[in-house]
């Protein structure tokens, strides 16, 4: 990821601070220049001017409600306030003590040091510059205090808490001092190695990104521009060979004489795109699944505008998955399948499992999930965002952009969750370092979000995060109820140790209600590292690691201190696992030689549409 960059060899960081001259006098030489650009950019864009006052909501997440409820337990308790406030100021006076005897050239321990893996402070001035080091503690100092101060309030509703327990931290991260130019030594030392032209690309990156979000500030991760789908990203070859409104179904051609004679059926996520699984030959699980010797078939979700706002989530376990189902048989004449789901698509097909079990349907003889859930009661910093106030502002978001939500809504709120890496070190590099953005395959999906129909969004936010209605035994899709227990078939279940979308306990709390009643072919496997790099890990690369345990006891503590750890990717033994329950090899398939003849080369059109 994009994290503090590593020092420059430029000047000592002890003196990086003395040539205040220098440094004021490129501040000032860019400052008519930058001046000019601005004037220039809303002089082409006018409309913007008048941005402010449209008809969005000033608070579409109800922070202001949680914060209210913050003040009225601080409130309450003024003792308990005005002890904490004496606290800090205890904190403070022994920094003060510690830099004085740092001044006086006493080698003396920090009063506080940054948390361990955060990147920030990496740069030796925030440890040799004194007055760094004393704004880096200070700092510190007051972030421990606040949070602490809000984690410990009484008598808040525990949702309320947990808001504004999440917002404080945006409100910490937003105010490090590495976010302001003339605290942050790497920009320092780039405004004056360049003379201040840093600051000036940067203002024209600024610019450029709002302009490229409407009025809205969008943030570029990548170059969007490098990376062109089907040449230099999601290159594995394959065909299309069926699709409808919502979606298309990719065939990859076969690299082996012979291949699993189940076909392997792969539900990515439709927040965003399939081709994180297929972003170069060196890290693609697409290609290394062929490889392998399995017939490869992915959906790749259409991008919806609002002529699909009335899909529902019912639509797209039908046309989504019970079609791609079809297609397979009539592409390879097989009737079943193993089939993978990533996140929503893996909450999606264990929604189509279920119901696929009530209804005897057994073409699915194994289903793989990669960081998905089924039981959303522990699924984390996400259940912030769905309170009854907020579904409400969400529904009307989508209601203004015609019946969708808006792609960059969705990745707003995915950024929000780890701000420092995602939102605050690209403010840093594009902004005020001036750089230009990186060339990063990863960072390129990252930034290539979709939209969603509105109706299924609700559904999914409301009955599943909202509610747990499937994990409950409470959901009815097309006029069943569902009871996932039902579910008999081989279930593999990967989770990511630092996972923040799917956290891993939440992903293990899926596993045990899968295995619940009959089903005893239930394995849960946690791999090194999140939701996208705990995924994407190809052997080759020889990274992380991941730990198994055949069983699945009542809690995961007790999984863990049973489960034996191995370095690397878990991808060979999940293969191990599938050739385990689906052997059997025929002669090679290549797509078109079915019933279903070859519409158009892979990565297929409708990954191309941007939102």
């Amino acid at each position: 990821m994009n994290g503090a960059a590593k020092p420059a060899p430029t000047a000592d960081a002890k003196s990086l601070y003395e040539d205040f001259d220098a440094l004021s006098s490129y501040l000032t030489n860019i400052t008519g220049t930058s001046q000019d650009v601005v004037r220039e950019f809303f002089v082409k864009n006018s409309d913007m001017m008048n941005v402010a006052s449209g008809t969005k909501s000033a608070d579409p997440l109800n922070v202001g409600e949680s914060f209210q409820e913050m003040l009225n337990a601080l409130s309450a308790d003024p003792g308990t306030v005005m002890q904490r406030q004496f606290n800090l100021w205890g904190d403070y006076a022994k920094l003060m003590a510690t830099m004085s005897r740092r001044m006086s050239g006493e080698k003396i321990k920090p009063a506080i040091d940054p948390e361990p893996g955060d990147r920030r402070f990496a740069h030796a001035a925030w440890t040799e510059n004194p007055m760094l080091d004393f704004v880096k503690q200070a700092y510190l100092t007051y972030a421990k205090w606040l949070k602490s101060t809000v984690s410990q309030l009484d008598g808040m509703d525990e949702h309320d808490k947990k808001k504004a327990e999440f917002f404080t931290q945006q409100f910490i991260d937003a105010l490090s001092p590495t976010n302001f130019p003339v605290f942050n030594p790497e920009v320092v030392e780039a405004t004056i190695e360049s003379k201040g032209e840093n600051l000036l690309k940067g203002m024209r990156n600024l610019l450029e990104d709002i302009d490229r979000g409407h009025g809205s500030l969008s943030i570029r991760q990548a170059d969007l521009d490098h990376f062109k789908l089907g040449e230099n990203i999601a290159t594995t070859p394959g065909k299309v060979v069926f699709q409808n409104e919502i979606m298309q179904v990719i065939q990859y051609d076969p690299v082996t004489e012979k291949v699993a004679k189940r076909p392997l059926l792969i539900f990515p996520p439709w927040i965003n795109k399939f081709y994180i699984l297929d972003l170069q030959p060196a890290n693609s699980f697409i290609r290394w699944a062929v490889e392998q010797g399995r017939s490869v078939f992915v959906v790749s979700w259409v991008n919806p505008g609002p002529e699909l706002k009335s899909k529902t989530f019912e639509d797209y376990i039908k046309q989504g998955c019970f079609e791609a189902l079809d297609a397979v048989r009539m592409a390879t004449g097989e009737e079943d399948v193993d089939a993978i789901g990533y996140c929503i698509g893996g909450t999606m097909l264990s929604t189509a499992l279920a119901l696929m079990a009530r209804r005897n349907d057994t073409r699915i003889k194994s289903a793989t999930f990669f960081t998905a859930q089924a039981d959303f009661k522990e699924s984390g910093d996400l259940l912030l965002f769905v309170d009854d106030a907020q579904l409400d502002a969400i529904e009307k978001q989508m209601d203004d952009a015609g019946g969708v939500l808006e792609g960059r809504a969705m990745a707003t709120t995915f950024n929000m969750l780890r701000s420092n890496d995602l939102i605050w070190s690209f403010v840093i590099d594009n902004y005020m370092k001036g750089k230009d953005p990186a060339k990063f395959d990863l960072l390129f999906w990252n930034s290539d979000a979709t939209r969603m129909p509105k109706n299924v969004h609700l559904f999914y936010l409301r009955e599943f995060y909202q509610h747990n209605r499937l994990a409950k035994g409470e959901m009815v899709i097309d006029g069943e109820k569902l009871d996932l227990s039902e579910v008999n078939i081989p279930i593999f279940m990967q989770a990511g140790e630092t996972d923040h979308i799917a956290p891993h306990n939440s992903v293990y709390r899926t596993a045990r209600l899968y295995a619940s009643k009959d089903n005893r072919n239930v394995t849960y496997m946690l791999a090194g590292s999140g939701h996208i790099a705990g995924v994407v890990n190809h052997p080759l690369k020889h990274k992380y690691h991941h730990s198994v345990n055949d069983a699945l006891p009542s809690t995961l503590d007790e999984w863990k201190n049973a489960a034996t750890r191995h370095p690397g990717s878990w991808w060979p033994y999940w293969i191990e696992w599938l050739n385990s329950i689906s052997p059997d090899t025929v002669p090679a398939r290549w797509p078109g030689d079915g019933d279903l003849p070859a519409i158009e080369a892979a990565p297929g059109s409708y990954v191309k549409v941007k939102a």
